[in-house]
């Protein structure tokens, strides 16, 4: 058997106990009628019971109708509460002021029963409906964030797993690429105080450059392990065959761009990334030869935070230099390797860099690991 529907609730707030009386006796069949005699208990009753409809009398003591309209409006738990006046006041200033604070409608007495009955019915069935289109934008407001939240973790998850390959070549590669991270998040936000940048280097943009950064080298997968793990200096042919690591990158990510829908996609600044971050300011990098302002702003960032990190760790070919010593190196070559106004952002962010350097030199967190925690989310998501 269905469950009949609970009756709507009207509150009477009115000072005559006879109007109270009347209106009850015609609404009690329908309605479910709780009664205040000012004001102010009003408000506390409409607090208690959160009606579904007010009748107010304007002119009663302790607290007017005018008054109490105007707090319940100002209460985010009742302000959608339609308010009808009914009052015997006629003056056209005063339905205008009721109007004005906020009522539903304004019902002059006396009234006959049927046209109150229709008042109230037909501005519950208006509530109704926007209760029901609140209802309807919150379900869709949710549901957007919901989807935006999984495609940001399958964005993650997907450049972590690309990241990963880079990874199982290189046991020295993991603990880099976690630092890349959090090395280029300082250095974007700082370079997002200048107004140049701002931009260019709003938050989202900011998370989608960190999101990006393990992917800078994503092209060392296609290097042959005598070259990329040789313990000393390389050849001039040698240093040409790793040089295309920074195409290779390019290539992978714009083979999976295209498996997505183009061009302009969220692996966009990756391919950016990848394929010249070794460009230099002075047009002396590779692989184009780009200069100044043509190398995209990822690159120009994650040019110097790969230097960074490269001057500061130890590797295979070779020993790792002091922060100072970092610092002094790349400060030096501001106009040359590096953009001038990214050193500028690195030298304000130095201090930020050495606590990172020092607190994840020893990265063991792998991106596999981080990619499967970002799966599981996907996976736990409603």
């Amino acid at each position: 058997m269905l469950q009949q529907r609970e009756k709507p609730v009207v509150l009477i707030v009115d000072d005559t106990a006879d109007n109270i009386a009347l209106v009850n006796e015609l609404l009690k069949k329908n309605y479910r009628v709780k009664a205040a005699t000012n004001g102010e208990k009003g408000l506390e009753v409409a607090k208690n019971t959160c009606p579904d409809i007010i009748l107010m009398d304007v002119t009663m003591p302790v607290m007017n109708g005018y008054e109490a309209c105007r707090r319940l409006k100002e209460d985010e738990a009742l302000k959608d509460i339609p308010v009808l006046f009914l009052t015997a006041r006629s003056d056209e200033a005063d339905e205008e002021q009721g109007f004005l604070l906020g009522a539903a409608d304004y019902i002059v007495k006396p009234v006959s029963p049927s046209t109150l009955l229709a008042r109230i019915q037909t501005h519950l069935s208006l509530k109704r409906a926007r209760d029901i289109l609140a209802d309807q934008n919150r379900f869709l407001d949710e549901e957007v964030q919901r989807r935006t939240r999984d495609i940001s973790l399958i964005q993650e998850a997907t450049i972590l797993a690309m990241a990963t390959l880079a990874e199982t070549r290189d046991n020295e590669t993991g603990g880099h690429l976690q630092r890349a991270k959090l090395y280029i998040r300082e250095l974007a936000e700082e370079m997002g105080k200048f107004l140049k940048y701002q931009a260019a280097l709003t938050p989202e943009k900011i998370e989608l450059l960190v999101l990006s950064a393990p992917l800078h080298d994503i092209g060392k997968v296609g290097i042959p392990d005598q070259i990329l793990l040789k313990p000393g200096k390389l050849t001039p042919e040698e240093y040409e065959i790793m040089k295309k690591h920074a195409v290779l990158g390019r290539d992978a990510i714009m083979s999976a761009e295209s498996l997505i829908g183009g061009a302009q996609t969220f692996l966009s600044c990756a391919r950016e990334i990848a394929y010249s971050h070794h460009e230099k300011w002075d047009g002396s990098g590779y692989p184009q030869g780009l200069c100044g302002e043509a190398i995209p702003l990822p690159a120009r960032l994650m040019a110097v935070v790969d230097a960074y990190d490269t001057l500061t760790s130890r590797r295979i070919y070779k020993s790792a230099v002091s922060h100072e010593a970092a610092v002094s190196i790349i400060a030096g070559d501001s106009g040359r390797h590096f953009d001038p106004d990214v050193v500028v952002a690195f030298l304000a962010a130095k201090d930020r860099f050495y606590r990172i350097a020092t607190r994840c030199m020893d990265c063991t967190v792998g991106l596999l690991a981080q990619m499967q925690e970002s799966l599981q989310e996907i996976r736990r998501a409603p």
